[in-house]
């Protein structure tokens, strides 16, 4: 199989960055001044689900990979708080924050009490970020507003509104009646209600008139006059300040959902008016001609996630119950053109998970091989682009995930299922603090999840009678009391005793299937259980051969 077809998504995005700024003389120029630009940007709405996590990572796993081809990369994530609030979310005091609608998101009081409303919800998210492994430039799209560092663009979009109004009407067939502007109302404070009535390039000032009936879930107070688009003083719309801050910011990669990638789409309009204004080349994946593809969803139980909805798990929650790494690798192992749908309630989605995760950090470390040399390839890069932290010498002590949950029903406690472990040989005697530490956070997730998400079959309770409507046949008894005899005989490890089941099979003349069925009744009254050698070392010899007594 050639090179590049073995190449791993991030990379291959990393070797187009870089060819196209050998290509582009006004690229090369930037990357040349600032690196690789991977941007990413997000309205603070409210709580920030965690499919927006899918970006981060994303352009944070590009920009990884752009430094390890020996080029300065960075990745930037920019707060869109100059944007208004114009959906209320279901959390908030609709009472309090009914006066707010239509205002910039930075100028809105934090829920919290302390602080904007957009700091409190984009800081929810991005506090996390090391956590994640995610390493980000922070900013405000808004404090660059004040800082003027749009003020040319402002200029650039004003004084070219006809090409806007020519693009606007092209694609989507009907007027675009009003510049391309809008004002942060000097008297209200409201973005939403203005309307750009004139552009005065002389002067540098525009014309505006805050309305009261401009949309239908804010209300304008009516204010009229002139004023500076510069320094904060308003912002571009959506579609024109996307293209916009490409070349305000020099950015070299974004990607974004694939909704943002529809034909007649923002996406279509941004690289239309980059092109045809401000005379710069979209960035990945998109050309001047072409808008290239975006990542796909990420859903939660196959519903899309809402931020101003308040649909679908936060960000910030779902480290308590999936930790971070497992997550980042979920993200990384996934080609960006392929959907995921994740559920971490009533379903073995975590603990599939978990597994995968496992095997791929075995074939990076050599302790499992597969065939093929690309997928060798692929899992190892997958393991350095979604390791969080630095790179171990060696592989770290591994405990099954669905093993975890059984001993944690069992132990109640790390600490003494630890111990446990290390009686029944899962833990080595070198095994290092920082391993410990890390099967203790395994079990503790594996036992919040199977409390608060497992399906049921994970959950089970360790009889201590006999099930009174316990029906068995004679050979599954006497194989039942055979398996006592070699509970009581010697201290087992977990492959001989497995071995033992099969020698108790065919001397009591049963099937091991009816064997197994026969112990997880009398253990946990069901017909099927966790591994059954692992599961009674567990529980304890003694306890399982004195229940088994009781037949």
């Amino acid at each position: 199989m050639g090179n590049k077809e073995a190449k791993f998504w991030a990379d291959s995005i990393a070797d187009e960055c870089i060819q196209r700024a050998e290509d582009d003389p006004k690229l090369k120029e930037i990357v040349k001044k600032k690196g690789y630009i991977c941007y990413d940007e997000k309205t603070p709405s409210g709580r920030i689900h965690v499919g927006s996590g899918r970006g981060w990572i994303i352009h944070d796993a590009i920009a990884k990979a752009l430094r390890d081809k020996g080029v300065k990369a960075r990745f930037i994530l920019s707060s869109d708080d100059m944007d208004p609030l114009d959906k209320m979310p279901n959390y908030l005091d609709r009472e309090k924050y009914g006066k707010f609608m239509g205002v910039p998101f930075r100028d809105i009081p934090s829920p919290a009490g302390k602080g904007t409303f957009a700091k409190h919800y984009f800081f929810e998210c991005t506090a996390l970020f090391d956590e994640f492994g995610i390493e980000a430039e922070l900013e405000s799209t808004g404090q660059r507003y004040v800082d003027g560092d749009f003020n040319w663009a402002i200029r650039k979009v004003l004084d070219n509104a006809d090409k806007i109004k020519e693009i606007f009407e092209n694609l989507y067939d009907q007027p675009y009646d009003k510049l391309p502007f809008n004002v942060r109302c000097p008297e209200c404070g409201k973005i939403s209600t203005t309307k750009v009535l004139e552009w005065d390039p002389d002067k540098e000032q525009v014309k505006f008139r805050c309305e009261k009936e401009m949309v239908d879930w804010a209300e304008g107070c009516g204010h009229e006059g002139w004023i500076s688009p510069y320094d904060g003083n308003g912002k571009l719309p959506w579609k024109v300040e996307w293209a916009a801050k490409w070349p305000v910011v020099g950015v070299v990669c974004e990607l974004a959902g694939k909704d943002h990638f529809t034909k007649g789409g923002s996406r279509t309009v941004s690289i239309q008016i980059s092109d045809k204004v401000f005379d710069f080349p979209p960035p990945y994946p998109s050309t001047r001609k072409n808008i290239g593809k975006g990542y796909e969803f990420f859903t939660v139980g196959g519903k899309k996630m809402s931020t101003s909805k308040g649909h679908g798990i936060g960000f910030a929650d779902i480290k308590d119950f999936i930790p971070p790494n497992l997550m980042r690798y979920l993200l990384v192992a996934t080609r960006p053109r392929a959907m995921i749908d994740f559920n971490p309630e009533g379903k073995n989605d975590v603990v599939l998970l978990f597994e995968r995760y496992d095997r791929t950090e075995r074939i990076y470390y050599g302790k499992e091989t597969v065939s093929n040399e690309s997928e060798d390839m692929q899992h190892k890069r997958i393991y350095e682009l979604s390791h969080v932290g630095k790179i171990r010498d060696s592989m770290p002590v591994q405990i099954p995930f669905s093993f975890a949950a059984v001993i944690m029903q069992v132990t109640l406690d790390a600490d003494k299922a630890v111990e446990k472990l290390r009686e029944m040989g899962h833990i080595g005697s070198k095994a290092s603090g920082e391993d410990i530490y890390h099967v203790k956070d395994r079990l503790e997730y594996a036992h919040r999840w199977v409390k608060e998400l497992a399906p049921e079959g994970f959950r089970f309770e360790f009889n201590e009678d006999i099930p009174e409507d316990l029906e068995l046949s004679e050979e599954q008894l006497s194989a039942l009391h055979a398996l006592k005899d070699a509970l009581k005989l010697k201290r087992w490890k977990e492959d001989e005793l497995y071995e033992e089941f099969y020698n108790i099979c065919e001397n009591c003349g049963v099937k091991p299937g009816k064997f197994f069925q026969a112990a997880y009744r009398v253990l946990i009254g069901r017909e099927k259980g966790p591994r059954l050698a692992s599961f009674i070392l567990t529980l304890g010899q003694e306890d399982v051969a004195e229940l088994l007594e009781k037949l």
